[in-house]
């Protein structure tokens, strides 16, 4: 394995792991220093008429307005950065009780993934959650719009779909669908909320120590907060909508009161924890902009937006202090935080996104298919990931050679194992994974959909949550801290618009068990 992924998000630690890899032509080795100590229900379906029994009952408004809705879809399906992935279109047209005419009365997108039955969900559970129905859906006029926004700078820059569009109604029930989310996965989101919930305080701030068990060493409320609170996000829940109105209102108001006139959100946090929570709360700020336009949060949003830019240190990246030294693991952190400022409509100076790019060129390795926690050091799977993933914003496209080759070496080698848990590594694989598609994603994702719902508390006080205690840095952020990264885990096939269209492999990888 490489070079210890820095520390969790939460904390900043990081020590490194040692041991060798190797995928298709890509081997790495880790290094056994880090950083200092002290430096994340049954109705049958209505009955279908032929085009002719349509076209001879409808008025000729209606069959026009078919024909053109048809039309248009088909347009739409061979335009979007999905289409490719969609398995089939059902367009049913019946007669409606409160219709007699015969509007059309479904739609539906289905896909050739694998979709648990509803009688095979997860039993015993103590706690009651909704999960939709993955099968079949009705297009719902409460999807956000898709707007079309940029990946990347300069020549490298990519026209993707909102960040964000993806986090609620139809678009979320076919994302699910198409890159292999669960009744399982949706469950275990649910009860990680519901988790999330019993451990707000009354301020509306969470601890990463307490008051559930098995906290983390030291506290940083503003981290625990922000992560909290973009595990809420991830699954749709704003202010404004959702499940978690309260408690996201809450959450965000204690957030922003942390603020000081710079923009600096975490005063309070230990010093080598500080950047990254900064980032964290940055990301969740911009987020909930982004996501609901509410104006008020503008002003935060660019704030923290400024404060970002200037703490920017010479070589390119962030580490513990402003404008002093660069890593990869905060470096991800505010890279993140900066394209969800640019999602929401909030100028970036290109010339930050430059020097990012040039500080991951110092710590990259095999021509930027490994990355290292810092220039000199060894590449790592969870900084490879990381590194990744900051490549993938910055503009990198899927067909560049290097990509394919770290994609592939995460999700073989360093493929998902539950038995070697870094919630850290697997938060960055996923991401990185689920936006390159493919045979490397559903390698990662036939795995980490079955085995981390299987690894949540079941029973028990802390129902919901992911025990730390086998995490590499779980005695650092503790309980909230592998909670809220497994959850983003099995968010991912909504939480973030996909940036690639994942059709056909580059011609330079090899058949899955080839060698």
């Amino acid at each position: 394995m490489g070079s210890a992924p820095h520390a969790p998000s939460a904390n900043g630690h990081a020590t490194a792991k040692s041991g060798i890899g190797s995928a298709k032509g890509i081997r790495w080795k880790g290094e056994l220093d880090g950083v200092d100590d002290d430096e994340s229900g049954d109705k049958l379906p209505p009955p279908l008429l032929t085009w002719f029994d349509f076209t001879r009952s409808a008025p000729s408004w209606l069959v026009s307005m078919v024909l053109h809705l048809i039309l248009l879809l088909i347009l739409a399906l061979l335009s979007s950065p999905l289409g490719t992935d969609f398995g089939s279109v059902l367009l049913s047209l019946g007669h409606d009780e409160g219709d007699p005419a015969g509007a059309l009365t479904e739609f539906a997108i289905l896909s050739d993934a694998e979709v648990v039955a509803e009688d095979e969900w997860v039993d015993d559970v103590p706690v009651t959650v909704d999960v939709p129905d993955l099968q079949a859906f009705s297009i719902e006029s409460e999807s956000p719009p898709l707007t079309p926004v940029d990946a990347g700078v300069g020549d490298a820059i990519i026209p993707v779909a909102s960040m964000f569009g993806g986090r609620s109604g139809a678009m979320k029930k076919t994302l699910l669908a198409i890159y292999g989310g669960t009744p399982e996965t949706e469950s275990a989101v649910e009860l990680g909320l519901k988790w999330l919930v019993r451990q707000q305080a009354a301020d509306g701030s969470w601890s990463l120590r307490g008051p559930y068990r098995d906290g983390g060493v030291s506290e940083n409320a503003s981290a625990a907060t922000a992560m909290a609170l973009l595990a809420f996000m991830g699954a749709g829940h704003t202010h404004q909508s959702g499940d978690y109105i309260q408690q996201v209102e809450k959450g965000i108001r204690w957030l922003i009161k942390q603020m000081d006139r710079d923009g600096f959100v975490a005063k309070r946090a230990p010093s080598h924890q500080q950047s990254y929570a900064q980032a964290q709360a940055s990301i969740a700020i911009c987020e909930l902009y982004a996501m609901t336009k509410d104006s008020w949060l503008r002003a935060h949003a660019e704030k923290v937006v400024d404060y970002a830019q200037k703490s920017q240190s010479p070589e390119g990246g962030w580490r513990y202090k402003p404008r002093f030294d660069s890593d990869t693991s905060v470096t991800g952190w505010f890279v993140m935080a900066l394209q969800s400022a640019r999602s929401a409509g909030i100028d970036v100076d290109s010339n930050v996104l430059y020097r990012v790019s040039k500080f991951l060129d110092t710590v990259e390795s095999y021509d930027g298919a490994g990355y290292a926690y810092q220039p000199g050091r060894a590449p790592s799977n969870a900084m490879t990931a990381e590194g990744l993933l900051c490549r993938q914003y910055l503009g990198w496209p899927r067909s560049k050679q290097a990509m394919a080759l770290g994609a592939d070496a995460l999700s073989t080698d360093y493929n998902f194992k539950v038995n070697d848990q870094n919630y850290y590594y697997w938060y960055y694989a996923t991401q990185t994974l689920h936006h390159y598609g493919g045979r490397p994603w559903r390698r990662w994702n036939d795995i980490m959909r079955r085995e981390l719902p299987a690894a949540q508390v079941r029973r028990g006080d802390e129902v919901g949550s992911w025990a730390p205690q086998q995490d590499q840095w779980g005695s650092s952020g503790g309980r909230l801290y592998t909670t809220c990264l497994a959850i983003y885990c099995l968010e991912v096939y909504y939480r973030h618009m996909p940036l690639y269209q994942a059709t056909d492999e580059p011609e330079s990888l090899e058949e899955d068990g080839e060698t």
